[in-house]
Parts: structure tokens; sequence; C-alpha cells
């Protein structure tokens, strides 16, 4: 029963990933100190909640057996306008949240109504949006930066605060909060409620889920819908990491959060993937991207070194699943 155990745990696509993770820490500790020190494990978790926040939310897009590359844009867009709105009233984290999960939300929507209605692919819709919110942000802001945020912005939220023997000061951040919600809350809907299995069988077959009553606009509105929401609030959580707002500042990073995503297993057309491995994929570029710098490895590098590791992990899983004969269905988590 044990041999059976490990057979099945060696088959899961999150222990390849794990067994990469533990090997390159290893070798990145061995290279250098700085990278099991705390500050630098707690610079990851407020560096990376961004990323972690956008992979959740394309992780359901993509179970349900869609695409989106255009929640940059709406990240950006959310993100502006809400610095806009709280340096021109009052208010707090709660109303930042509000104003930029809302519009978020909204552009979220009218991607899945233009996916739904036009039956046009969804990942053609989403340039198209991608670069119509660019467009409008960049002609109606003039590409202006802004820089300017109220006092109660600045000084954040950090809970449990404490000072280490390195003389800093740590606790649980904003960043860090906002991330345990929103992984929570993806795990919850994913495996505890109707619309998780609605997602889960919209993406496996469409048209078999529609002839069972699932509704696939209710799916789509849902799966594109929330990634705008979280697209929102990463924009909040950015904001208040940088303290700066660039109109073109997340250009390109959708292929970033897409190789989370599918280097965690999940599928791009839809009905597999597990948000465990989804985190997993998360860290693993994290762990790529921050051992770079900290051994000095030249910025030029990074792309290249970042894309061939994952060239390398997807490959070495879509042959075991093929060798394997299919991988049939993972969890949620």
């Amino acid at each position: 029963m044990h041999n059976v155990w490990l057979k099945n745990l060696y088959k899961k696509n999150e222990f390849l990933l794990f067994l990469i993770l533990v090997c390159i820490s290893l070798f990145i500790s061995f290279m250098t100190p700085e990278f099991l020190t705390i500050g630098n494990i707690y610079d990851l978790l407020n560096n990376y909640a961004m990323l972690t926040i956008l992979a959740c939310g394309l992780f359901i897009v993509l179970i349900s057996g869609g695409i989106d590359i255009s929640f940059p844009a709406t990240t950006i867009i959310s993100q502006y306008v809400m610095v806009l709105a709280i340096n021109m009233f009052a208010g707090n984290f709660i109303v930042a949240f509000m104003i930029s999960g809302s519009l978020g939300l909204a552009l979220g929507l009218i991607n899945a109504i233009l996916v739904n209605k036009l039956k046009v692919p969804s990942i053609i819709i989403t340039i198209s949006t991608l670069n119509v919110f660019y467009g409008l942000l960049l002609f109606l802001s003039k590409g202006e930066w802004l820089y300017k945020y109220p006092r109660w912005f600045e000084e954040g939220v950090t809970l449990f605060k404490f000072t280490a023997a390195d003389g800093y000061d740590y606790g649980l951040t904003l960043p860090m909060i906002v991330t345990i919600v929103v992984v929570s809350l993806t795990s919850f809907i994913m495996n505890k409620t109707s619309i998780g299995r609605q997602i889960f069988a919209v993406g496996g077959n469409q048209e078999a889920a529609s002839r069972v009553g699932f509704s696939i606009l209710k799916a789509q509105l849902f799966a594109y819908g929330y990634l705008g929401l979280l697209a929102g609030v990463a924009g909040v959580v950015q904001s208040y990491t940088i303290l700066t707002v660039a109109p073109d500042s997340l250009l390109g990073y959708e292929l970033t959060v897409l190789a989370a995503v599918v280097l965690g297993g999940t599928s791009i057309v839809g009905g597999k993937g597990s948000l465990f491995g989804t985190i997993l994929g998360v860290i693993l570029i994290a762990l790529i991207q921050n051992g770079l710098n900290l051994l000095g490895v030249s910025s030029y590098w990074h792309t290249v070194i970042t894309g061939g590791v994952i060239i390398t992990s997807i490959s070495t899983t879509a042959w075991r699943q093929k060798k394997q004969g299919g991988a049939h269905g993972f969890n949620a988590i």
C-alpha cells in the first residue's frame, strides 16, 4: 500500500515540480548565503504577491477552456483610476480595493460577453481588448506616471510586526494578507462550489456540459469576471509595493503569469489543472528570477534562462503524461 501511494505521488505533476524546486533551492543556497535569509524570503513573499494573485485568476480562465491575456491592461487601468480617486477623495484600503476591483470586474465581464457572443477564439478577443484597453489608457492619461499617494496608503498595513535579529522589522504585510485571502477563496470556489464544478465541466467538454444543463455564459462570466476582479486587486497590491503607476509597466507580463500557470500543469485547452500546481509554478519562477539576481547574472540572460527552464519543465511533464497514457483529471488543489 505504501508503494502504491508513492507511485501515485510520482505520477502527479506537482511532485515533479516540487523536486525541481528543491534542486534549484539547494543549488542557489549553495551558491549564495543570502538566499535563505529572512530578509530575502520576506521580499519574495511581497514582491511576488501580484504574480500569485493574477495566476489564481488566469488558472480559472484556463480551466474554463478559455484564455485571457488582457489582464495586465486591466490591472493598470484599475490601478490608475484607483490612485486618482483616492488622491481626490478621502478613503482607505477598503475603498481602494472596491474601486480597483469593481473596474477590473467590469472589464473582465466585457471580455466574457465578447467571447461568448462573437464565437471567436478567446485569445483573439483578448489580444484585441488588450490593445483597446492599453490604447485608451495611454490616450486619456497621455502616458503620465503617478507618484502621489495619500499618507495612509504609504504607511500601509502590517500585522504581527516584530524586529528580527538582523535589525529589520517584519510582519504580515498587505500583499501577504491579500495573497492568502485570494488563494483560499480560489481554492474554495474550485473545490466546494457548484460554479467551480461547472467551470471544470465546461473546460473539459463544452458541448457535453451544455447538454447536461450547464450555462456556458454563466461559467465564462464568472471565469473572466473573476480574473478581472483579481486584476483590480493586484493593481492595489502593486501600487502598495512600488508606490508608482506607469501606464505601460506591465506590457508583456501576461506571458510570465501564463508561464506560471502552465508550469503548474494546467492545460491550455481547459478542464485540467490544480491550484496547488499553479502556486508551485509561481514559486519556481520566483526562485529562478531571485536566484539569478543574487548570483549577479546579467538581466539580459534572465529571460533566456527562465524560458529554458519553462520549456524543459513543460516538456518533461508532457512526456510523462504521454507515457502514462494521458492524465485523467487533476484536482482543483
